[in-house]
This record gives structure tokens, C-alpha cells and sequence, in this order.
């Protein structure tokens, strides 16, 4: 899997030859420009080349070493200093970002670059470095990742997530933006009218489960052509951003389903309706499947792949990723039928692409676990010939694996894959033992047929190093050291010289506590309760879709950890101007007070249930909404931290058009709250941002506690349905409070991180 060390010492004395040629390779040119929009004042000093052809290796492999100049006089200030060779571009980029963190000690962010503070004179290799990556892929994304963080994304907030994924070794990541504009020139080849096609796309925010088959429709209303080609335009720049850097973009294709019209158009065909989903009303699920051993679903996809490529450019990719019962019920369970539907699946993929490879995320075997029996999954698996012809996406390894119960998927290729942040929710969580033994585990395991590891988010929102930890253990095949591993990633992440012990102890805390997490009820994410729809019972202690769970003691964990850094803070006044610091202690504080609130939500239950009078109980809710403010008031001053962010790049898209600019906040505000038109996922998708704590959530817990108070007074009973209406009609007005262009607080930052999280620790830690 690896290079012998016999053969790693004669590539690295190669190196040295190839190093000396006057100038990179072809087909660096991505990396370059990477370097040139990273690090300009060092856009020159690496040289990269690719190793020798008779050096073979299954996975990738790069060398590290210092260049040497044709006239071996390294004074030339214009020569390179850092040679590295690759047997691809993704290793290579690999290979720089080694260089960059172990021996510049700089890094990038999620919430930007520092790489631009790599010392004037590099740092020396000294001994050459050879790494290869455990395994042949490293993937990145969920679908619905690109509902939840990317959907208002422009091309400056892929550039700066593509940069951080071609450096980290990234070589296989989903390519979903501007799916519609194919799917929409297919359907009106097939004969669809663009009314037919307009009531089955769903809104700019919740594309994601239309493409799932999941819902149809916009509650928001028809999706604008305008969208649907800016998109296109955007997903052209990003596959080919993608090409550059060395990576191969999985493709969307033809899943089978299609718009209501195809009843009709094609009365013959057998097409059957799909399952409800999470409540939703008919018209807005129980999608349309086109059954794919129906001869029309050969056509389609055939039209579909030939537009894609011929759009995108051929031989970009041959890995489709197609899911077509993604919280759906198949039509029938018959193991026969199951084989069927795969086995045409995959022709018509390989009848429009000879060499396409099918990628499927495996959610579907431990969501429906009961459905998908082994037998069951054996007959749909089996219905795709050969193993190399499919990579199925592990989705959920880190807490609940399939591969062990389904026989490493009986030898197809398989992904390990971390599953997190469902919705996009802002809780501290991670597991860091699975992320790291796990995947060895399975890898060295009998019969294993694991080919990749990979990060399958529903949203980034914080908890980055969990991420930055897998994607480093792809490249080592011992088990990575948390604690040396947090010293580093620290001492990168803070950059100064005179960086506190006390920054690198508070982050060892949290690495053995909060990122520790054994509890797989709790695992991916914790959602706080002040998100949920206020009740009188079931908030506390949840397991689920909405998990509140807390597998932690806060006032051994968050409180000594955020006391800790504040103290580094105020040692060393250098530390407060670091971005990524500023943002670690209001994330810190941000748990703390989200924490707290069950304390305090639980006085004001008990004392509604001791019978306490309106007074009492208006008086005991108060402490509620006081951390409420609180918290809106320290989440503001933060730019990462705002509603504002998640709304004005909806809007931006509209480029001065005011009803697309409202319709696409709709869009945005819904998915955060209600979710669905009538609150069929409420709260699913909640953020703790500054503007929506105080502009949403506090008004919902502010009508909670006069509504409780209210029964005491008037002598009624609680009544959740009467709540739960008062929730949901919150939501609904809040959705289509628009800002448009007037001010609204949250909209920018307000006031100065660091004083507000100090008067904060005090007064809550």
C-alpha cells in the first residue's frame, strides 16, 4: 500500500535530479495559483515536479525536500526553495500543506487564511520527507452540505473551502451547484413544458432533498431562471477550480425522479410515487419515480450525462453520485425488484459513460436499517457488476457503522466517513478515537474493502479540528497522538511567538473531554434546547434528530477551558488580535451560555409545576431571556457569528432585483426555522447567530413564559398544541419579516469581542 524504504531512498535521491530543472512541470498550474492567492511573497519558491513513472503506488505519495538550483547556488533569490514531488497534483498539494503547517507553521481556516504569514525566509526540510495517504480517496461533502452551509456560496467562499480541501489532501469532492440548469434542458428534450418543470424544483435552500427525491416543489415560490443559470455559471468556475488543484468531482446524474407532468406525457411508462417524507403534504413530496428498468430512464440519463459533458468538458470525472432511496421507501422489497432497479441503474449509466463508477451515500442502510436487511442489501449491491463499478459513502462510521454488518459492503468499494453537524447545528462534539483508530481499523481489517476516507458534514459550524484530524490520518498509518496533534494544531491555529501555555492546556481539556465523546447517542451533534420550540417537557436530555443530550460536565470542561484562554488572552495582548482566537473564546462562550440555559429553564419548570402563581413564574423565566440577550450581544460582535452572513448572501444573488431579493430571503430564513411551509422539520436546521438569538428565539421564549404565566392567572390548563401553534405562528411571521435594504440590528457587527466575553465569563462561569 506503501513505498518500501528502499524504494522511498532512491525516489528521494531522484529528487534531488528532478528538483534541479529550471522550472514546475506541466500541470502545476492550479497549484501555482494557489500559492499566488495564499502566499504571494512566496509564489516562487516551490518547485514542484511530478516522480518518475516507474515508481508505482496504489495511493498517493509526495516528497518533501530543499531545492536545489542548476548551479547548485541557493543565493539566487528568484530560484525556488522547497521542492516537492508527487505522484499527483492532490499529493502534491498534500505535500505543500505538510511544509506549510510542520515547518512554516501556518494554516487555513474556515474562517480564512493565515497562510500568507509563512516566515520571509523558509524554514529549511533538512532530511527528505516521503508520505504516501492510506488510502486512494479522500471525499468531502453530504448533499444536503450544500443546502445547509453552501447554498448562497459565491465563488469566493468556494475558492477559500476549495483551497482548504486541495490542501488537506481532498482528491474526490461532490459537485452538485447548478445541477438544475442540465436537469431542466433534459426534461424539455423529454417533452416537459417549463410550467411541468417549475412545480417540481424545489427553492435555492432546499435543493438538496429535491435531488434526494425527497420533496418537489417551492413553498417560497417557482424557482427563477435567473438562479438556475448563475448557478450553472457558478458550478463551471468551480469544476474547474476543482481540475486545477488535482481533484476529480464526483458528477451529479439521473436519479429517476421526475415531475408529476411525466404521468401523462408518458402514460406507459412505469413510473411510480414515491414515499412521504417527514410530514410534508403531498404536494410537496411523494415524488415521481421513473423506475429505471422502464426504457425512457436509459434516455434520460443518456441526455443528461451527454449535456453534462459537453458543458463541463469530457473525461472531468466518470463518478456519478445517484441516491434514489435516500429516506425513501423502494416500491416494493422484493430482493428481486431491488436487483432490478440497481442493475438498470448502472447500465444506463455505463451506456452513457463507459467507464462511469456509481457513488451512493450509505445513509439510507442504517436509517431504514429495518427495511434494508442484509439480504435486501446484498440483492440491491449485486445488481451493479464488479467492485470497482461503485463507491458507497459510509456515511455515519464514526457512530454507526454499516460496513461491519454489511460485510464491507460484500466487496464493493467503500468510503469511512464522518458524519456531523446535523443541520448545520453549533454545538462542541466529536469523537476524536473513532476519527482516528476507527479507520485503521477497518482498513487493515480481513476482506475490507475500504478504499477511502472522507468528511460527510450536513453543515460546517464550527468543531473544525474534529475535521482537520481525519483528513490528517488519511496520510498516517499509525493512529494520530491527540495530544501532540492539539499542540500543533494550536500553536497554527494562534500564531504568535509568545503563545500561553494556558491556550494549549484549555485546548487539551477540551480535546479529552468534549471531543471525546463516547456516548453514540449523542454523537454528531448537540443542538441547545433554547433552539427548540419551548415546552414544558421533552426538551432536556434528547437523543435523535434533535439531540440535547449533554455527554459533559460544563463546569469541568467549558468553564476551565474558556477561563483558560481568557487568561492566555490577557497574558498575551497579541493572542486578542488573532481572528481565529477571537473567534475560539466566543465559541466557548457561546456553549457556556447555551449550557446554562437548561439550569435555568428547569427553575422555571419546577416552578410551574409546584403551582407557582403568574408572578412567580414570570419572575422565574426571566433569568431566561436575561442569557438570551446576553448571548445576542456577545454573538454580534463577531462577523462569523451573524444572521446577517446567512441573509445578505442570499440576497446578493438577487444583484439589486427587489422581489428575487425577498424571495430568496424567504428562502434563507425558512430553512434556519420552520423548515417546510408549515413547520414539517421546525428547528431542524437552528443556528446560535447573532440577530437570530435576539430576533427569533428570544421572542419565542418571551411568548412561552407569558403564556404559562397566562394559564396560572386565567385558571387553564397547558395546552401544547395551543404552544406549538403559537411557535409556529412566530415562524411564520418571523420567515416574512424581510429585511430588504432598511437597517435591523444583527445586520452588522456590534460592540468588541473580547470585553463582552469577559464580562460574560464573569458573570455566567
Amino acid at each position: 500500500m506503501r513505498l518500501l524504504t528502499a524504494v522511498a531512498v532512491l525516489v528521494s535521491a531522484k529528487a534531488v535530479e528532478v528538483a534541479a530543472g529550471a522550472s514546475n512541470d506541466s500541470g502545476f498550474e492550479g497549484l501555482q495559483a494557489l500559492l499566488e492567492r495564499r502566499i504571494p511573497a512566496h509564489a516562487s519558491a516551490f518547485h514542484f515536479s511530478f516522480l518518475p513513472e516507474d515508481i508505482s503506488n496504489q495511493e498517493d505519495t509526495f516528497i518533501l525536500g530543499d531545492y536545489i538550483s542548476p548551479n547548485h547556488n541557493n543565493n539566487d533569490s528568484s530560484a525556488p526553495r522547497i521542492a516537492i514531488e508527487c505522484t499527483s497534483i492532490s499529493a502534491c498539494s498534500r505535500g505543500l500543506y505538510t511544509y506549510l503547517t510542520e515547518f512554516g507553521g501556518v494554516d487555513i481556516w474556515w474562517t480564512g487564511s493565515r497562510l500568507d504569514q509563512l516566515p520571509s525566509t523558509l524554514p529549511s526540510v533538512g532530511k527528505f520527507l516521503t508520505r504516501s495517504s492510506i488510502v486512494r480517496y479522500r471525499y468531502h461533502f453530504n448533499t444536503v452540505t450544500f443546502s445547509y452551509t453552501a447554498s448562497f456560496f459565491d465563488f469566493d467562499d468556494w475558492s477559500l473551502l476549495l483551497d482548504w480541501l486541495a490542501l488537506r489532501g481532498v482528491n474526490l469532492p461532490l459537485a452538485w451547484v447548478g445541477n438544475e440548469y442540465i436537469l431542466i434542458e433534459v426534461f424539455r428534450e423529454a417533452g416537459l413544458s417549463d410550467a411541468d418543470i417549475s412545480e417540481f424544483l424545489s427553492g435555492p435552500a432546499f435543493q438538496a432533498w429535491n435531488r434526494f427525491g425527497n420533496i418537489q416543489g417551492s413553498w417560497g415560490g417557482v424557482l427563477p431562471v435567473q438562479w438556475v443559470n448563475d448557478q450553472f455559471a457558478l458550478q463551471k468556475k468551480i469544476i474547474t477550480r476543482m481540475i486545477e488543484l488535482g481533484m476529480t468531482p464526483v458528477l451529479p446524474s439521473f436519479t429517476g425522479f421526475v415531475p408529476r407532468k411525466m404521468h401523462s406525457l408518458y402514460p406507459n411508462a412505469s413510473i411510480v410515487n414515491g414515499s412521504q417524507w417527514s410530514g410534508f403534504p403531498s404536494s410537496y413530496t411523494n415524488d415521481s419515480f421513473l423506475e429505471p428498468f422502464d426504457p425512457l430512464f436509459a434516455q434520460i440519463q443518456e441526455s443528461f450525462i451527454s449535456k453534462q459533458t459537453a458543458a463541463y468538458g469530457a473525461n472531468v470525472s466518470h463518478i456519478y453520485t445517484l441516491d434514489q432511496y435516500n429516506e425513501n421507501d423502494p416500491y416494493s422489497g422484493d430482493p428481486a425488484y431491488l436487483q432490478n432497479v440497481s442493475s438498470a441503474t448502472f447500465a444506463s449509466l455505463r451506456a452513457a459513460d463507459p467507464q462511469a463508477v456509481w457513488l451512493m451515500q450509505g445513509w439510507l442502510f442504517f436509517s431504514d436499517e429495518a427495511f434494508w436487511t442484509t439480504e435486501r442489501v446484498q440483492a440491491y449491491l449485486g445488481g451493479v457488476p464488479g467492485n470497482d463499478s461503485m463507491i458507497i459513502l459510509d456515511l455515519y462510521s464514526e457512530a454507526a457503522p454499516q460496513w461491519q454488518r454489511l460485510d464491507s459492503y460484500h466487496g464493493k468499494q467503500w468510503i469511512w466517513c464522518e458524519l456531523h453537524d446535523y443541520g448545520g447545528n453549533m454545538g462542541f462534539e466529536g469523537n476524536y478515537v473513532n476519527v482516528t483508530e476507527a479507520p485503521l481499523q477497518a482498513l487493515m481489517t480481513p476482506g475490507s474493502s475500504m478504499v477511502g476516507m472522507g468528511l460527510t458534514p450536513e453543515g460546517q459550524e464550527g468543531n473544525e479540528i474534529i475535521y482537520d484530524v481525519l483528513l490528517d490520518q488519511a496520510w498516517s498509518n499509525t493512529p494520530i497522538n491527540w495530544t501532540s496533534y492539539i499542540s500543533s494544531w494550536v500553536f497554527r491555529r494562534y500564531y504568535i511567538s509568545d503563545l500561553p501555555d494556558t491556550a494549549n492546556s484549555a485546548w487539551q481539556l477540551l480535546g479529552s473531554t468534549v471531543y471525546n465523546n463516547q456516548d453514540p447517542s449523542s454523537q454528531a451533534t448537540v443542538k441547545s434546547i433554547f433552539e427548540l420550540a419551548p415546552a414544558i417537557t421533552g426538551l432536556v436530555n434528547r437523543t435523535g434528530h434533535h439531540p440535547t443530550i449533554l455527554f459533559y460536565d460544563t463546569n469541568t470542561t467549558i468553564v476551565p477551558a474558556l477561563k483558560m484562554l481568557v487568561e492566555a488572552g490577557l497574558n498575551s495582548p497579541s493572542l486578542i488580535e488573532i481572528p481565529e482566537f477571537r473567534y475560539d473564546v466566543v465559541d466557548l462562550t457561546r456553549q457556556l451560555l447555551a449550557n446554562r440555559f437548561i439550569t435555568l429553564y428547569e427553575t422555571l419548570t419546577e416552578a410551574y409545576n409546584a403551582n407557582a402563581n403568574a408572578a412567580a413564574i414570570s419572575a422565574a423565566g426571566q433569568p431566561l431571556l436575561a442569557l438570551l440577550r446576553d448571548l445576542d450581544s456577545l454573538l454580534l460582535t463577531n462577523p462569523h457569528f451573524l444572521l446577517s452572513n446567512w441573509i445578505s448572501s442570499a440576497r446578493s444573488w438577487a444583484q439589486g432585483n427587489t422581489s428575487y431579493a425577498a424571495y430568496l430571503e424567504y428562502n434563507a430564513r425558512n430553512q434556519i426555522t420552520l423548515w417546510g411551509p408549515d413547520g414539517e422539520i421546525n428547528d431542524y436546521a437552528s443556528k446560535q447567530w447573532g440577530g437570530l438569538v435576539g430576533g427569533y428565539y428570544l421572542k419565542r421564549w418571551e411568548a412561552f413564559i407569558e403564556y404559562l404565566a397566562g394559564t396560572r392567572a386565567n385558571g387553564t390548563t397547558y395546552n401544547a398544541s395551543v404552544v406549538l401553534d403559537i411557535m409556529l405562528e412566530i415562524g411564520s411571521r418571523w420567515d416574512n419579516e424581510l429585511w430588504g435594504e432598511r437597517d435591523h440590528e444583527g445586520w452588522e457587527v456590534v460592540g468588541e469581542s473580547w470585553g463582552v466575553v469577559q464580562s460574560l465569563v464573569e458573570k455566567w462561569a
